[in-house]
């Protein structure tokens, strides 16, 4: 295989997967999206609100389930260039088929509800199950992975990584007690995994925040599986995390196809396929190098995108329907506002980068 003769080459087989999976994406797409026509896979987008409606109806019957293109392109390229070897990887895949077979069965279920049913895709309960449950797994398997392993500090201590909590602007890590550990990667890749599910409403939208993201965690997981550098940066060193930085390439490259035909007017949608598996998997690999506080800044665009939402929610049954934003999330309140989607999708993209630049800087401040 591939890696075989690259193995040594960790910026090579980055650079591998990501063109691999871009290339896949982009060949592949035409012909999944015409069988996705065939198959009369296309969205019905409806939202509680007429005037949202109203504008967004000649998106109707557009493809989705695309996210299926993703992960098997995400799939394909770390088999081939990532170090399969390594626990993390074979962690890596299990959470992205893991959630992408659980978007895929909402998505189904979706399609094909009759007019006037009143199930619409898996329940916010069943989905919340399966994705917790996911998460109290991978914890528990990387906390017995990790728990053995230490490494020194910069000053000297010996510290073990799955023990300890990591902020951003703290050198010193802050001891775990009890089941916190469970508790902050349910925590991350359950709210990581929705709040990616929640900022895909418009065209490009997910999945270009979701590449600058990615750049952030592929930086982070070099750096955590380098000794030298995360002793100079202050971050903990967890060995064998490099090679997620090949599963950070491949969400790169797949996403950089994806939205070759997602962007306005999309020619395929991603649907809850992609965006649960994108954001779980973007969320563990957090988990992995410790660095969850530095997600809530790198994907500054899609904690916005929650809050919006939990806060709509929470203001609109406390006050007795008085609302926020016109609509959520916020992205809808922006187009409702006057601005066009192509618009509001290019300014949340500087956002991302922006917040993206943020967290970079982080780095240095400890």
């Amino acid at each position: 295989m591939i890696q075989y003769w690259v193995a040594k080459q960790l910026v090579l087989r980055m650079a591998g997967a990501a063109t691999v999976s871009f290339l896949l994406v982009l060949l592949l797409a035409p012909r999944f999206i015409r069988f996705l026509v065939r198959k009369k896979v296309g969205d019905r987008p409806e939202f509680d609100h007429a005037a949202l409606n109203e504008m967004t109806r000649y998106k109707s019957d557009t493809p989705t389930m695309g996210g299926a293109l993703i992960a098997g392109a995400i799939f394909v390229a770390t088999v081939l260039f990532a170090d399969m070897g390594s626990f993390y990887v074979r962690m890596a895949m299990f959470c992205l088929l893991w959630l992408a077979l659980l978007g895929g069965v909402d998505d189904w279920i979706k399609l094909h509800a009759r007019p006037g049913d009143s199930r619409d895709g898996l329940k916010m309960a069943e989905k919340m199950l399966f994705q917790i449950a996911l998460a109290v797994l991978l914890a528990c398997f990387i906390y017995s992975h990790g728990r053995d392993s230490t490494y020194l500090d910069y000053a000297g201590r010996s510290i073990n990584a799955v023990r300890h909590f990591y902020l951003p602007f703290r050198a010193e890590p802050i001891p775990l007690i009890g089941g916190a550990f469970v508790v902050t990667t349910v925590l991350t890749m359950v709210g990581s995994s929705n709040a990616v599910n929640l900022t895909d409403g418009m065209d490009g939208l997910a999945t270009g925040c979701m590449m600058v993201v990615a750049v952030v965690f592929l930086m982070l997981a070099w750096i955590a599986g380098n000794g030298s550098y995360a002793n100079y940066l202050h971050l903990p060193f967890v060995p064998q995390a490099a090679e997620l930085s090949i599963v950070c390439a491949a969400i790169i490259g797949a996403c950089a196809g994806f939205l070759w035909y997602n962007c306005s007017p999309a020619q395929v949608f991603m649907g809850d396929t992609g965006s649960l598996p994108l954001g779980g998997l973007i969320g563990y690999i957090a988990v992995v190098t410790r660095q969850e506080p530095l997600l809530l800044i790198a994907g500054g665009v899609f904690v916005m995108e929650a809050f919006s939402v939990i806060s709509q929610v929470l203001y609109y049954k406390s006050t007795g329907g008085k609302r926020i934003f016109r609509c959520a999330p916020i992205h809808h309140h922006f187009h409702l506002s006057g601005w066009p989607e192509t618009k509001v999708v290019a300014r949340f993209w500087v956002l991302a980068i922006v917040f993206a630049a943020l967290a970079l800087a982080t780095l240095k401040l400890r």
